[in-house]
């Protein structure tokens, strides 16, 4: 007689059962091709929009003249809205003058301002920075910071260079999105 040690567990097993009868015919299933592996679809529209909108940044990116017009709109703004700001016919809700603040000072009181109007939840404010005449070579740097600063904000949807009577290239109308 062997010794049972010696024999492996799986004969053993088999011989200690018997015969096996199958209860139904285990069918292999069909080779299937793999399924492909998910996209994140939103994630590329986004930066499809992000490319976008950085496109029309490099291809405005010469710097703007005393008496250039500031404009930007957003694709998703139908153009009626864009048009009715052209012409100023938003009610203004707050306004902010940059006159004699250099461009860090700018740079910040432009971004405080911006963050209180949409806390208060305006529509429509207006940025006087001026024409920028007494600048060094002729560039408008308030000007020029204004435009590059609004067109990277999300909040942001539109922007126009105000009517003759509202401060004309020397200020901007800005359309802000709702909360």
């Amino acid at each position: 007689m062997s010794d049972p040690q010696d024999e492996d567990d799986g004969a053993l097993f088999r011989a200690a059962i018997g015969a096996v009868t199958p209860l139904r015919k285990v069918e292999t299933p069909a080779v299937e091709k793999p399924r492909p592996k998910p996209r994140a679809r939103m994630a590329e529209q986004d930066e499809a929009q992000a490319l976008g909108e950085f496109a029309r940044l490099l291809h405005s990116s010469a710097p703007l003249e005393a008496g250039d017009v500031a404009s930007y709109r957003r694709d998703n703004l139908p153009p009626r809205m864009f048009q009715r700001l052209k012409r100023g016919q938003y009610s203004v809700q707050d306004e902010l003058d940059l006159h004699g603040a250099n461009t860090v000072q700018a740079e910040q009181l432009l971004r405080q301002f911006l963050l209180e109007a949409h806390d208060h939840g305006h529509g429509c404010v207006r940025i006087i920075h001026g024409k920028g005449l007494q600048a060094d070579g002729g560039v408008p740097v308030l000007k020029n910071l204004v435009d590059r600063l609004l067109r990277q904000r999300n909040d942001v949807l539109a922007f126009h260079s105000a009517p003759a009577a509202q401060g004309g290239t020397g200020a901007v109308l800005v359309l802000l999105a709702q909360r």
